[in-house]
């Protein structure tokens, strides 16, 4: 009986606790400001209690380390948070993602020569301090607005169009900002393209091509449908013959020829592989290698078809010419420009709308800004063009810039506005390493000329395969996705590529 007195007590205790916490609780506010680096402030509309409002991340203290926040999580971001010295600055990352994805080997994903987690690489991973260390963040979030004049980055938080409480904005100050936004993919204004095609830039563009892809195949299999409509649902038009859409091309005429017709041989006459290119495919490499490329797309099966897009429908591109092409899967590779994030912030401009830098990468006429990868270029004041949107130049420039932060926070310029006095040193210089591209079925292209003048090696065939494989394996990120993709390729190798549509 003793027992059961004791239980009736505790329930009721329980019972007035939930009461008082349902009510405005001082103790329970409180609990709300978990972190000292955290502004907050409370609505005061109505007695209830509502959700505590974080206005953001307030500028660092005397005793604090100077603070470097990074937006972005490309291959420029990435390579900067890993060369900065966490001893020196505190690391505050601001993505709509919280990995980076190895754009090279993006294309093998879509047909299940490598798997999707082999190309990611979280953040944490990276840059380990932003899960150490107490003053070192991820946010998943996007930027909405900087303003240089007060230091301060203005960010939404990504829910992905969950329902959440309201608000998720916020703001932070920083020492030193570097914007590595990236840029998206050029549409050209045709209409349709972002209602209709697919990207290849993140792993949810692969995976989408992927499921995509495959439920096409199904599709046509389906007893009942036409001819006709078999030939439009296998039917694979990739628009634009730069490297990326050369790859993609390889690796599913590849697919194609080794594993679909293996295991849909129901539909293997129906599908095809058709790119379309303005100009000629590959244009920034040899002349030798471009014919050699052509061969062998045509060779194992890709058509390919001079044109511009003038219109994209939900079953059908129309060329300029008035040629209309059906497809079942659509897949737009011409080449990006900035964002609308880029072209809204009231900062410097390189021509093409890139945000401007100078020889140092500091965006001119305010402080403690820099900028890198795909969003930046020179401004016109120091002659030099802008780089073309590469990878090894994003890096190379994160590379460069992690160092020269790293040099002024160790002479005590690492504060804002206390970097005024303190020389640089040498400018930032690029120097191109060559391009790679592979074909699919063992063969690829090495350019390691500097520019498309230039005289220098260039390789086709089962070599330059080889050589690209080697290339990518070693410059994956970490030990544990070299690992993954080694055993991928050597699965792939052994029983072919997995066509479950998961």
């Amino acid at each position: 009986m003793a027992f059961f007195r004791n239980l009736s007590k505790f329930s009721a205790i329980k019972a007035s606790s939930s009461s008082r916490l349902r009510k405005t609780d001082p103790f329970l506010l409180s609990s709300f400001t978990w972190l000292s680096h955290f502004s907050t402030k409370l609505s005061d509309e109505t007695p209830s209690l509502k959700p505590v409002r974080y206005s953001g991340l307030d500028p660092t203290k005397s005793h604090e380390k100077p603070r470097v926040v990074v937006l972005g999580s490309g291959w420029a971001g990435c390579r900067l948070m890993k060369g900065l010295d966490p001893k020196i600055y505190d690391i505050v990352c601001v993505s709509p993602r919280n990995h980076m994805v190895f754009t090279p080997l993006l294309a093998s994903t879509c047909v299940g020569t490598l798997e999707f987690r082999s190309v990611a690489e979280p953040i944490a991973r990276i840059q380990p301090a932003i899960s150490r260390e107490p003053g070192s963040y991820f946010f998943l979030a996007n930027c909405t607005g900087i303003d240089a004049k007060k230091h301060v980055v203005h960010c939404e938080a990504v829910t992905d169009e969950i329902q959440t409480p309201d608000p998720w904005r916020f703001s932070i100050t920083y020492d030193k900002l570097v914007i590595a936004l990236g840029a998206q993919p050029s549409t050209f204004g045709i209409q349709g393209v972002n209602e209709h095609a697919i990207f290849l830039r993140e792993v949810n563009h692969a995976q989408e091509i992927r499921r995509k892809l495959l439920l096409n195949l199904m599709l046509s299999d389906v007893p009942g449908v036409s001819q006709e409509e078999k030939g439009r649902l296998l039917h694979c038009v990739v628009v634009g013959g730069g490297p990326t859409g050369v790859e993609f091309s390889g690796e599913l005429s590849d697919f194609i020829m080794r594993d679909v017709r293996q295991r849909y041989s129901h539909v293997k006459d129906y599908i095809h592989v058709t790119l379309i290119e303005a100009n000629e495919i590959l244009s920034s490499f040899d002349d030798r290698l471009r014919r050699y490329a052509v061969k062998q797309l045509t060779k194992s099966g890709v058509r390919l078809v001079r044109g511009v897009v003038k219109d994209v429908k939900a079953d059908k591109i129309i060329l300029d010419n008035g040629t209309e092409v059906p497809y079942g899967l659509l897949v737009w590779s011409t080449g990006v420009g900035p964002s609308p994030i880029i072209q809204s912030l009231d900062l410097p401009k390189a021509p093409g709308g890139r945000i401007g830098v100078d020889e140092w990468l500091r965006v001119p006429s305010v402080q403690d800004v820099f900028s890198i990868g795909d969003c930046s270029g020179y401004v016109e004041s120091t002659g030099k063009p802008t780089l073309p949107a590469l990878a090894q130049v994003a890096e190379r420039q994160g590379k460069y810039l992690a160092k020269l932060l790293n040099k002024i926070g160790e002479a005590g310029g690492g504060r804002a506005d206390s970097a005024k006095d303190i020389e640089f040193g040498e400018p930032f210089v690029y120097r191109h390493l060559g391009s790679m591209a592979t074909l699919g079925r063992f063969r690829a292209l090495v350019d390691l000329r500097e520019d498309k003048d230039a005289k220098g090696i260039s390789l086709a065939g089962f070599v330059s395969w080889f050589i690209w494989r080697s290339a990518y394996l070693t410059r994956v990120v970490s030990w544990r996705n070299r690992f993954y993709v080694a055993i991928n390729w050597a699965t792939t190798f052994v029983f072919g590529r997995d066509i479950s549509r998961i």
